[in-house]
């Protein structure tokens, strides 16, 4: 479809208005953090529209009444920052996680975003922080076991979380956080492990998209879709090649694919475009 403006992997992405996706962040192809903020079309047309307070990577990007927020993430070290971005490329700090984290996801449902996991630098975590803008961030659940590089997406009014590393181990695990009562259960379980995977929803299903096992060298192609209300996962497409560390997010009808890694360690600058079939 398009190109961004440097290969990259690891950056934040989320939607914007419905039909544009705000791209933060990410590592360079010669593992730099990046401090770019680009925005992307549907069709997949992308531009440089502000640079970020520092570099960044591994940050998660969120989405409320329209308005861009990114929390999190690292340069050397780990960041506690909460940012809201404009489609113009303003920055303004809003806020702080509980503690710095990196290796962050993140999905809003309603005016509140959550972020999920991470890594402190020096310990993985547990944790599920809601952050709403004008509020303190504050920690609302916990996971069964930490964990770093999950693909997570709203899908129906829940947060939903494949996948990731717990330890040093790719997990299979796909967790439902229901932001109501708080709690976290278990609603169904990848095929294979997977970790360094992007969520995203489109149709109803939660998608999640290439990511690898334990080995870096062990990306994979395939689209898996989870159906929340029949707890099956399915293949639901493949990629062009096998990806690692991208990052995606809807726009109108389809779901865009930005960046990643693929199993041989080239940094890639495609977009790509998933849409929904029958």
């Amino acid at each position: 479809m398009g190109h961004l403006p440097e290969p990259l992997q690891l950056p934040a992405a989320t939607s914007i208005g419905g039909a544009r996706v705000l791209v933060a962040g990410g590592l360079s192809a010669t593992d730099i953090s990046t401090d770019g903020i680009e925005i992307v079309g549907p069709s997949g047309s992308a531009r440089t529209v502000g640079r970020l307070p520092a570099p960044i990577h591994d940050g998660a990007a969120f989405s409320i009444g329209g308005r861009a927020y990114v929390a999190g993430g690292a340069a050397t070290t780990p960041s506690a920052d909460i940012l809201r971005l404009g489609a113009n490329g303003n920055s303004a700090a809003i806020g702080q996680l509980p503690v710095p984290a990196s290796d962050v996801a993140a999905a809003a449902v309603g005016v509140t975003g959550y972020v999920v996991g991470g890594y402190t630098g020096a310990v993985p975590l547990r944790s599920i922080v809601a952050v709403s803008p004008g509020k303190r961030a504050r920690t609302v659940g916990r996971m069964p076991r930490p964990l770093r590089y999950a693909a997570v997406a709203e899908v129906y009014g829940s947060v939903l979380i494949a996948g990731g590393t717990s330890g040093t181990a790719a997990q299979r695990a796909i967790l439902q956080f229901d932001p109501n009562r708080h709690t976290v259960t278990r609603v169904g379980t990848l095929p294979v492990a997977l970790t360094h995977a992007a969520g995203a929803t489109l149709g109803g299903r939660f998608l999640v998209i290439g990511g690898r096992g334990d080995a870096p060298n062990s990306a994979s192609r395939r689209i898996w879709a989870f159906a929340p209300g029949s707890g099956r996962t399915t293949v639901a497409g493949r990629l062009p090649v096998a990806l690692s560390d991208v990052a995606a997010a809807p726009a109108q009808d389809r779901v865009l694919v930005l960046g990643g890694r693929d199993g041989a360690g080239k940094v890639h600058d495609e977009i790509l475009g998933i849409v929904a079939t029958r």
